[in-house]
């Protein structure tokens, strides 16, 4: 079926990201670091490959135009685009930039960059996209695809959506739509006052980020503990990304960025907003752009014509893994504009959009490609998790509503049935999470589980009402959860009276945890136990 959305082209610097996500319970003997066991690896688009990918996602045909060179994460990258962007290459000069980040559940420790590589030259097949554009995102990530394609921007007749790098140029003079977070912002405004030689970290919040604080690539960290995000503000130790705001790789820490704490009245809040306008009227002028959206972070965006601005507030508070939303906030208000929307339309879109992409997941909901998993995480599980939880992504992506349910399942009765029918019955599709064989083992003891994990799991799936099931091997379902972010976590009513350890987690991102009533007199210890008791068949008897 033909969209009835205008084609958007993406200019910018792609990357490939790889997340390394697994379980930290302890420090290492010879050293104050966690170590990371069962972590799974799964790798996506990033940069402008995200934003592309974002775009496509909401139904109208995307060209990405972008770097890409002959080595393996290039490769690697077309994978992951094919199917979903039309792809219009120019050269790249070195390999492309790829970064894994290493994650205890949902909260970031590390990331390792790799690849240093810049566009080398324009080609005449990317000056034609842009020439024949009527819709363009530039997504620029300090590598060099919008320096060499500079003359064919500044010639379009399309709107333009620039997304800015403090490594990199301004935006050409006329764009629709000027986009900065708000330490980038910061930056270019004191660079146009002489202050600042460099798109170093001076007057950041917070000294404890990584050495450069805002680094070639460091467009779309993840707000990990002490981590810089691409406008170089440290984002809070939780990945949090306060009330969901679209600053591009997230919120800004406790401090409130470069424009003081949050909460601090005069000195922090109003001050901050004031000084981001003056940046913004100071941007507007300078880059002779027609507006210009500060992204703020959890307190939304400041919109700026050049006068009076206009703050349009985040819808909810949320928290979540941030990475990527000020893509997400940039490809929404550039397809919007693109169809013809006003600006203001655009830019309260975009923030909404935003604030859902971190509710929903960030960068992990986006569809990934996932190694296996070792055989030692899970015996016998093969790649389920994988599944469900790219179906859990997919369902999300729809509007559907997502439904977990989680348990040993150790020999499968009608008490079970009843509850994940009616968990079902609770919204668009169900996922089951299963206890592993350890975890069965420790919560019950020795002699448990009666049946191993992939026996117990091919006859879940085997249920008409489980879409999908994931198992987790820790005591408790924080981990999986985390992955999933279901809008309904059900459990049977006998858990009533019972403090949940997940509920806090599951409420974080706006789910809930939803009571099922549960069959009386059914369970798997009584079953076991009635079983052991039964007596032997009388010798000579068969059935």
């Amino acid at each position: 079926m033909t969209s009835t959305r205008t084609p958007l082209v993406v200019v910018g610097d792609a990357l490939l990201d790889h997340d390394l996500c697994g379980r930290a319970e302890r420090l290492a003997p010879d050293a104050p670091v966690p170590v990371v066991h069962g972590a799974r690896r799964s790798s996506r688009p990033g940069g402008a490959a995200l934003a592309a990918c974002l775009a496509a996602a909401d139904g109208r045909p995307v060209t990405l135009v972008t770097a890409l060179g002959d080595d393996s994460a290039s490769q690697t990258l077309r994978e992951l685009l094919a199917g979903r962007v039309e792809l219009v290459e120019v050269p790249l000069e070195g390999t492309l930039s790829s970064k894994t980040r290493v994650l205890a559940g949902d909260r970031p420790l590390l990331r390792l960059d790799d690849g240093e590589g810049r566009a080398r030259a324009a080609t005449g097949a990317a000056e034609d996209a842009i020439t024949g554009a009527r819709g363009i995102l530039v997504a620029d990530y300090g590598r060099g695809t919008a320096d060499v394609l500079r003359d064919a921007l500044a010639r379009t007749q399309a709107p333009v959506v620039w997304d800015p790098h403090v490594r990199g140029r301004p935006p050409v003079p006329g764009v629709r739509l000027a986009t900065p977070s708000a330490q980038e912002a910061r930056t270019f405004a004191r660079r146009l006052a002489g202050g600042e030689r460099s798109g170093g970290a001076e007057g950041l919040a917070g000294s404890g980020g990584f050495d450069g604080a805002i680094d070639s690539g460091a467009a779309h960290d993840s707000g990990g503990a002490g981590e810089f995000n691409r406008s170089g503000g440290l984002v809070d130790s939780g990945g949090s990304y306060g009330t969901g705001g679209p600053d591009r790789s997230g919120g800004f820490d406790a401090s409130g960025g470069p424009y003081g704490p949050h909460g601090s009245g005069e000195s922090g809040d109003e001050e901050g907003l004031r000084a981001a306008a003056r940046d913004a009227r100071t941007l507007v002028r300078a880059w002779r752009a027609r507006a210009v959206a500060v992204t703020l972070g959890e307190r939304g965006a400041l919109l700026s014509h050049g006068e009076t601005p206009l703050l349009v507030p985040t819808p909810a508070a949320v928290a979540g893994d941030p990475c990527g939303a000020g893509d997400r906030f940039a490809a929404t208000a550039a397809g919007l504009l693109a169809d013809g929307a006003l600006t203001e339309a655009a830019v309260q879109a975009a923030v909404h959009a935003a604030t859902r992409y971190v509710a929903e997941g960030g960068a992990r909901a986006v569809a990934t490609v996932e190694q296996p998993d070792p055989p030692e995480a899970a015996p016998g599980d093969g790649d389920t998790t994988g599944d469900a939880v790219r179906t859990a992504a997919r369902l999300r992506s729809a509007g559907g509503t997502v439904v977990a349910a989680g348990g040993c399942f150790d020999l499968l009765h009608a008490g079970h049935v009843a509850l994940l029918q009616a968990a079902r019955r609770a919204g668009d599709c169900l996922i089951v999470c299963v206890n592993s064989d350890d975890s069965v083992r420790r919560r019950k003891g020795a002699g448990r589980p009666l049946v191993p994990v992939a026996d117990r799991v091919r006859v879940l799936r085997a249920l008409e009402c489980v879409d999908a099931v994931a198992v987790f091997d820790e005591d408790t379902p924080e981990r999986i959860l985390s992955e999933l972010r279901p809008h309904i976590w059900a459990k049977g009513g006998d858990y009533a009276r019972t403090e949940l350890p997940e509920q806090p987690l599951v409420e974080s991102w706006g789910g809930q945890v939803l009571l099922l009533p549960y069959l009386d007199g059914r369970s798997t210890t009584g079953l076991a136990r009635r079983a052991a008791q039964s007596p032997a068949p009388t010798a000579g008897r068969t059935r």
